[in-house]
């Protein structure tokens, strides 16, 4: 077995990211099901599999790295001739492991030894097709099978009006594989806040699990309200009549119209609090909407409104104290 970080192609001090980078490109490249007329591309491929098993694994890492493990994902014993396949560390073995059964061995440690060999080749000695090995690529295969990198994530945006934060209906997403989810909407959302959806993502091209969805929510800016903090803020435009002698108006809301008295003489300078009708925090619990009256004179010439501002301006007393900031 080749040293993973060699079969990788990446530097023993190459971060997470890069061998997770590097494996994805070679496992593209080298899947047999994409070199079906390639002999050697399973053989590649299972090498290539090993050694991402080894390195991609945090922990598989520190102990390939201690010189625990070697390249093929066993145990290193001590006095085992890795270059020659020898056990001539332990005394009275020969270089063939498979002579030694349970009932023999040298020194009586035959069970001992039977279990050595269960860790290094992963099957009872002689046991199973395929001679020497065989069992220990099995388990390498099938260990690989099933810590399998999983796919990719892949990412997309869902723009979210206000409404869709105080509504039971879910918003749709359409992800970059044209597959649409409905999502559930957290309470609380900030602009820009990232979800997780779990599987969502690219398959795994080896079999494991699939990668995951990110979504970023941005809240669209809305053509009534403004956002300030958990309340909404909205301006309400009045007739000068609505202002001068007051009136009941019907308030637009995210969840439906609501009546809002207007007081006489409203100049507009306070804000009018309409509670429960802003956006959920964490809780669930919804801020307030402050509603703003902003009298509206019309669009179009009116000769009697004329006649009341001519009499109006005629009456110093009925005109607006001005502070020294607009010159008295």
């Amino acid at each position: 077995m080749r040293d993973p970080y060699t079969v990788l192609g990446v530097p023993r001090n190459a971060s997470e990211a890069d061998i997770k980078r590097a494996f994805r490109g070679l496992a593209k490249k080298h899947h047999p099901d994409q070199n079906a007329d390639d002999p050697k591309a399973k053989e590649r491929f299972s090498e290539i599999s090993t050694a991402y098993e080894i390195i991609g694994d945090k922990d598989m890492r520190q102990r390939y790295d201690r010189g625990e493990i070697g390249p093929d994902g066993k145990e290193r014993f001590a006095g085992f001739d890795q270059a020659g396949g020898g056990f001539g560390g332990f005394k009275g073995f020969g270089t063939d492991p498979f002579q030694y059964r349970t009932s023999g061995g040298a020194s009586g440690g035959g069970a001992a030894f039977e279990d050595i060999l269960k860790d290094i080749f992963g099957r009872a000695p002689g046991s199973g097709p395929g001679g020497p090995g065989a069992g220990a690529r099995a388990e390498t295969r099938t260990r690989s099978q099933g810590r399998s990198a999983p796919g990719e994530d892949l990412v997309a945006t869902l723009s979210l009006t206000l409404e869709d934060l105080v509504s039971a209906d879910k918003p749709t997403v359409t992800l970059p594989t044209g597959k649409t989810l409905q999502i559930s909407v957290p309470e609380g959302v900030e602009d820009g806040q990232q979800i997780r959806l779990k599987g969502q993502g690219h398959p795994s091209p080896l079999g494991g699990p699939a990668g995951d969805a990110l979504i970023t929510l941005e809240l669209a800016p809305h053509p009534l309200f403004r956002r300030d903090g958990r309340d909404l803020r909205l301006d309400l435009p009045v007739s000068l009549d609505e202002a001068v002698l007051g009136a009941k108006i019907r308030v637009p809301t995210l969840d439906g119209a609501v009546g809002l008295t207007i007081t006489p003489n409203t100049t507009g300078k306070t804000a009018l609090r309409i509670r429960g009708k802003g956006l959920p925090d964490k809780t669930g619990v919804r801020g307030d909407l402050f509603v703003t009256p902003r009298i509206v004179l019309p669009e179009t010439t009116d000769k009697d409104l004329e006649k009341v501002a001519h009499k109006l301006k005629l009456d110093r007393n009925r005109k607006p104290v001005r502070g020294p900031e607009f010159g008295g």
